[in-house]
């Protein structure tokens, strides 16, 4: 079973509105085709939620690297997602 993220993440895609709420669909998304910028925001995103889905890191960090990555590719739909549920 995933490990929901407290506060699901939004991201605006091409399709409309995403939300994310676990690493898995994390991963998911940031693995799509259509991810607007593969920088190193999205490399350690990538890494984190497969750290989370391994159990080797928790879900807060895949979520923070999820919200960093979104923020430098402009697709982060949801000014509230921007709150870490460790803050």
């Amino acid at each position: 079973m995933a490990i929901e993220f407290e506060q699901p993440v939004e991201l605006s895609g091409p399709g409309g509105p995403v939300t994310v709420r676990t690493a898995k669909e994390a991963f998911e998304v940031l693995s799509a085709t259509d991810w607007p910028v593969r920088g190193i925001e999205h490399e350690q995103a990538i890494d984190a939620a497969l750290k989370v889905v391994d159990g080797h890191r928790s879900a807060v960090d895949a979520r923070d690297a999820l919200v960093r990555a979104a923020r430098e590719a402009g697709n982060l739909a949801d000014a509230s997602s921007i709150r870490s549920r460790s803050t």
